[in-house]
Parts: structure tokens; sequence; C-alpha cells
């Protein structure tokens, strides 16, 4: 009886009586045999409510965590009962998830190990496949969302989306701004896709939204604005300079198609380098790019001789630069000097520049949302940052669900815990 304690301990068996133990020689593995206690009997393994029985489909066994280097199975009858919901499935049993072929202890260590550790470290000292590691994962992951409301609470969040597979395969990606931390990924990259997150949430919680932050894409602000009519969209600053210095590029390639020294045609092939001004203009293109503070001495020194060469290419700088002022002071400051900045680009005779200020005339209420709240995608762009590192982990891992499991569980608010604990 005392032996029998300690396998029940070892193999993380509660609520279940150990018959017996023995050695498998064709698996060379220890094989416990077990079976649940009387009240854990006849229960669907769907709802947990208790059934009549169907049928024994013979022995079954789950791989339980290894005894040093030998494997460990535990064994039972494969019951199957008639549930009145669910009609014929099998019978719960007390040490492992419903349809799984792995005991609990046994999925809670391989998700543990899949969030901190590679998928060769994972694989090997578990002696399972990839594939099976992305079920178990999937597996752990619904059952915290079962019994964990990660949307709870919501007030303010950040929609993205990220590329997660060739051939266009998307990920939606939200994040709560308020505890900093994904709350909800789903596939797709459209309407239907984001709806999907609204439908989840519910009309009750949408209402509660107050600020929701994201690229400026406009099937975001389409969706957002018809199911959380409550809330503002904030535009993030990051995107809008980036608008800008697309603007500036645009002006900078201008710039470099009428200087001296450019090749055309059949000289490019025989001289492919540029020379002259040109030249000069070509590398200048990150010095134009970067902040004025990250400048080094020889950027300096390229600035200062496109504002004596180019004075158009100048001022499509400088307009570049106080769009980033504008969001640097923020406030009310932001605001009267984006006043000031829409004139200027409207006055500046610079085609991509005066596109730009009627694009941000017609988002101006997000920005001025952003300026007040200092709202920004910069906990988006981190979480995406942290799922690309994962969809190499997950690479082999068959669809997104796996993907999106593993992303919740690394990033979420409720991580795997390791058996024995709590």
């Amino acid at each position: 009886m005392r032996n029998k304690s300690v396998w029940e301990r070892a193999c993380g068996l509660t609520r279940t009586v150990v018959e017996g133990v023995e050695f498998d020689e064709a698996a060379q593995a220890i094989v416990v045999s077990v079976r649940p206690v009387a009240r854990q009997r006849n229960r669907c393994g769907r709802c947990g409510r208790r059934c009549s029985g169907y049928d024994s489909r013979g022995r079954r066994r789950w791989r339980a965590l290894d005894l040093g280097t030998t494997k460990v199975f535990v064994e039972a009858d494969a019951a199957r009962v008639r549930c009145r919901v669910h009609g014929v499935t099998v019978a719960a049993v007390p040490w492992a998830r419903h349809g799984a072929r792995h005991t609990r202890d046994f999925d809670d260590l391989a998700a543990w190990l899949a969030v901190r550790a590679s998928k060769s470290a994972v694989t090997d000292l578990l002696r399972v496949g990839w594939r099976t590691v992305g079920a178990i994962v999937t597996r752990v992951n619904a059952e915290i969302d079962a019994s964990v409301d990660r949307l709870e609470g919501l007030r303010r969040i950040g929609i993205d989306e990220i590329s997660y597979k060739r051939g266009h395969r998307y990920l939606i990606v939200v994040v709560d701004h308020d505890r900093g931390r994904l709350v909800w990924a789903g596939p797709g990259h459209n309407d239907t896709a984001l709806h999907a997150f609204f439908d989840a949430l519910g009309p009750e919680r949408s209402a509660l939204l107050t600020h929701v932050s994201a690229d400026m894409a406009n099937w975001i602000a389409r969706v957002v604005a018809e199911r959380a009519p409550n809330a503002v969209q904030s535009a993030d600053p990051f995107h809008i300079v980036a608008w800008a210095i697309e603007a500036l590029d645009i002006e900078r390639r201008r710039a470099w198609n009428a200087a001296k020294g450019r090749r055309h045609g059949r000289e490019f092939h025989r001289h492919p380098r540029s020379t002259g001004d040109a030249k000069q203009i070509a590398h200048a293109r990150y010095a134009l790019w970067k902040n004025r503070g990250d400048l080094t001495g020889h950027q300096r020194h390229q600035l200062a001789w496109i504002a004596k060469t180019d004075s158009r290419l100048w001022r499509a700088y400088l307009l570049k630069e106080g769009l980033r002022y504008v969001f640097a002071v923020k406030g009310n400051d932001g605001k009267h000097a984006l006043d000031r900045w829409i004139q200027w680009a409207r006055r500046s005779r610079i085609p991509a520049f005066v596109q730009l200020q009627r694009r941000i005339v017609i988002h101006r209420d997000a920005i001025n949302v952003a300026l007040d709240t200092g709202l920004s995608q910069g906990l988006v762009e981190s979480t995406n940052t942290k799922i690309r590192l994962l969809t190499r982990v997950a690479f082999g891992f068959h669809g997104p669900e796996p993907l999106i499991a593993l992303a919740t569980l690394a990033l979420g608010a409720n991580p795997p815990h390791l058996p024995g604990r709590t």
C-alpha cells in the first residue's frame, strides 16, 4: 500500500487508485495500472456530467513524466459513456485532459518548456515530436482560456496585424495598454477576422472601451467605429512620422534623378555607380532619415551639403523634422505645432508633402487623441517582435492555432505552471 502511495505522488495521480506497477520489456518502460475512484467513473470527457456507461475499448496508455531515463506510462481501461449532451464519448479520467495521450503533468511540463526553451531542447528532453508539443500547447491554453477571462476589464487596447508565414498568412494581435500584455490573437487580416475579437469581447464590454490605438489602416478603423462606438481611435506617432519619411524619400529620388552624375540607360551598365551630385544625394539617404540627435559627424556634413545645393530637398527634410517635433512636444503645444506644420506643408509646393498634409487632415482627430493621451503602438510592436521570435520557435506546427496558443501562454497574463506548483 505504501508503494502505491509513492507511485500516486510520482505520477501526479489524484482521485485515482493504483492497481499495480510493472516493467514492460517490449516498451522498455514502467507501466502503472490505475482506475478512477468510484465518484470519478462514468463521467463525460467533455462536460464532466455523470453518465451511463456505453462500452469499453480495451486498455489504453497515457505517457507520464519520465522516471530518470526510463519512460513511464499510466494504463487504464478505455471506457466510453453516453452523454445526453455530447452523445457517445470517451469517459473522463482525472489524470489526463480529454483527448490527450499524455498525463496532465506531462502536458504542463511540455507547455512550460515550450514557452521558455528551444525546440530541440524540448523535443530531446521529453522525447516527443514537435507537432505533439504544438497539440499539447493548444490543449493547455484552451483549458486556461476556459478558466480565466483574458478580456475582462479592457479599457484601452492596441490592434495590429503581423505576418507569420509566407503566402500572406497574418495574425491580428490585440494588447491591453493598461496591463501591458497580449489579450487576444486570431488568424486573418480583414474585417471578418477583427469582428471575431469583438464577438468574443461582446457588445457590453465593447461599449466600455475608451481608447483604441492602431496604425490607421482603414479596415481597422471601420470595424472599431462599428463595434466600439464609445471608443476614440488613436493614431500611432511612429506610423505618422513614417509617412513623412516616405514623402521625403520621394523628394530625394526626384532630386537624384535631376542631379548631375546620374547614370542613364546603357550608361548604367557600363558605369553602374553614380558620380558627382547624384552620388552625394544617394549616400545621404540615411542621414535624411535619421533623427537629428542620432546623426554622426559625417552625416551632419552631408545634410549641410544638401542645405547649400538643393533647397527643395532641404525643405522636405525640415518638414519631416517638423512633424517629428509635433509628437515630441505632445499636448496642446503639439496641436498648435501641427496646425502650423499643415499650413507650411500646404504652401511648400512639394507634391509629396502637399498630399501628406491632406492625409493628416483626414486623420486629424485620431492624431489629436495621440497627442493628448500619449498612446502609441510601441507595446503592440514590442509584442509583434516577440511573436516573430515565437514564430521561429513554432516552425513545424500545423496551422496557426499552436502559434496563437504559444504566444498567448508566453505573453498573456496566465503562463503555464510547472507540475506540482500552482
